[in-house]
């Protein structure tokens, strides 16, 4: 079992949202359309896949965690679209699966082989055709004042290994240009999207569980414990046990 096997039925609801408007500026920029094939890298339960599908022709979505794929496989079914899904990492693609004119990629880059991944994304961007670094996050410029008391308390609950590599995501998705030197590749425009949402004092607590360093898996006997920390600290930013989000949803598109 993989360490978001556990994380998996929360993920989808609880992560912050790509809005829909996210989608659309960003297929709008590439000029997307019924010809293009997307490939989603790290695709867990397949929110840029999904998100991506309706501007696209065909999509494929690749996950080494089974019960992310699952989640995935649920969504698509919930949407009415159609997802291919292969089980496996993505540096292990089989040779022929094709290329693909968008290929995306989540939270999930630090995950991968760095030499390896610059091959594989070597073979499957079709010509003209462009990668995608997303991420969606709370704003931390201020504008979600409950943010920082609200990542120490993950941070004083995760096992320190465990934070540290979350912290390697979180390097890895700002210096891009370190991770594509040497490759083909070279970080072009930036796509960025505001928006802001209500969203209950529970959720915002239940979602640390969905990220790897304060999973239930890695959490064990302390969830408990660690959902009170977060619910007391979020009470006092809350009204009517509901706290205002502004959501920062982002694509560095890279190119040849």
């Amino acid at each position: 079992m993989g360490r978001f096997a556990s994380t998996a039925s929360l993920y989808e609801h609880l992560r912050p949202p790509y809005p829909s408007e996210f989608f659309r500026s960003v297929a709008q920029k590439l000029g997307l359309s019924a010809r293009c094939a997307l490939i989603d890298l790290g695709t867990g339960p397949g929110l840029l896949a999904l998100g991506f599908a309706g501007y696209v022709g065909r999509v494929v979505g690749v996950d080494p965690e089974p019960a992310m794929l699952d989640a995935a496989r649920a969504a698509a079914a919930s949407a009415g679209q159609a997802l291919t899904l292969i089980e496996g990492k993505a540096e292990t693609l089989a040779p022929d699966i094709g290329t693909f004119d968008v290929v995306t990629i989540g939270r999930a880059l630090h995950w991968m082989d760095r030499e390896a991944t610059l091959a594989l994304l070597d073979r499957l961007v079709a010509r003209g055709g462009a990668i995608l670094v997303c991420a969606s996050f709370s704003a931390t410029d201020g504008r979600n004042p409950w943010l920082d008391g609200y990542n120490e308390i993950r941070r004083r609950w995760s096992p320190a290994k465990l934070w540290e590599e979350a912290g390697k995501g979180t390097r890895t998705h700002r210096d891009l240009p370190a991770f594509f030197r040497g490759s083909p590749f070279q970080p072009t425009e930036l796509v960025t999207v505001e928006t802001s949402h209500m969203v209950s004092v529970q959720d915002l607590a239940q979602r640390t569980l969905t990220y790897s360093s304060s999973s239930p898996d890695a959490l064990g006997d302390n969830v408990e414990a660690m959902l009170r920390d977060v619910e007391g600290h979020l009470a006092s930013f809350s009204r009517n046990s509901a706290i205002a989000e502004t959501i920062v949803s982002t694509a560095q598109i890279v190119k040849r």
